[in-house]
């Protein structure tokens, strides 16, 4: 069986084409501002490590930020970034580029930021470290570092959303679901749906209010789209929160926010940059 990466652009293709509508955009912007502390972007520049869908680019410009860019390695998550900056009018501030966090030489002639913003993208490189010390080096004196990744899980219990086992687990299922053909996936998504569904029913909870309410508990997201997300979204990494912090405070910053999962989810982290190489 050779190994294959998840096709993450063509997910959240679906997801812009599909489902992206004000709610959710307003829920993205609500969700941003909130964890950051902030009320606007207003004279602050923000970038975008793996867009994805391009959402929280979207989200940083409706929050009126000043200079705004948007890159990811996938060409397909590129172009929904693309089409939603189109949406826009294409304003000369928001920028897309096609590029790796895992290429030295490309994110060091980025420059420097005062939000750096990677949710749930830098544990799925193959290389977490690299990516998150790569990552850290686009902060600017003072600025943020807005990171969300995979937490650590070493039980097997079964967690509210639905989800169970370790983390080592769905380390092996992530890569074997993204080795299966197209078709197969999505049936696997929609025994997934059903039996979830299932799960509501028979714990008293309204499946229909859940679905429906998935965007407001997960910044403006999609339940479909996030349980193909999560089935397939290999390569997969994790750390504990304190494996994060250990890392991340050496590299001269402090941790201002923090929201953990305490299952399989991921932990949010807001980091300000205390010192920097030059400036120790």
């Amino acid at each position: 069986m050779n190994e294959q990466l998840f096709a993450f652009g063509k997910n959240w293709e679906s997801f812009v084409k599909k489902y992206l509508d004000q709610e959710r955009i307003q829920e993205a912007k609500r969700s941003l501002a909130e964890f950051l502390g902030i009320s606007s972007l207003e004279g602050k520049t923000f970038i975008d490590v793996g867009c994805g869908s391009g959402l929280f680019s979207l989200a940083a410009y409706r929050l009126r930020a000043s200079r705004i860019l948007s890159f990811d390695a996938d060409a397909d998550s590129v172009k929904c970034c693309e089409y939603l900056r189109e949406k826009e009018g294409f304003p000369e501030h928001w920028k897309v580029e096609t590029g790796s966090v895992l290429d030295g030489d490309f994110v060091s002639a980025l420059g420097k930021y005062d939000i750096v913003y990677s949710w749930g993208v830098l544990h799925h490189t193959g290389k977490i470290w690299e990516a998150i010390e790569n990552t850290a080096g686009l902060v600017s004196e003072c600025g943020m570092l807005y990171i969300a990744i995979y937490n650590k899980a070493d039980g097997i219990a079964l967690y509210p959303d639905g989800r169970f086992g370790s983390s080592k687990f769905w380390e092996k299922e992530k890569k074997f679901y993204a080795s299966l053909s197209p078709f197969v996936q999505n049936l696997a998504d929609y025994m997934v749906m059903s039996a979830l569904i299932l799960m509501y029913l028979l714990t008293l909870r309204n499946p229909v209010k859940i679905i429906q309410s998935h965007k407001k508990n997960y910044r403006g997201m999609s339940w479909r789209i996030d349980i193909k997300d999560w089935l397939g979204g290999y390569p997969y990494q994790y750390a504990s929160v304190a494996e994060i912090f250990a890392f991340v405070k050496k590299l001269g910053f402090s941790l201002e926010n923090l929201k953990c999962s305490n299952g399989l989810l991921n932990n949010e982290y807001l980091f300000i940059r205390i010192s920097t190489p030059e400036n120790p």
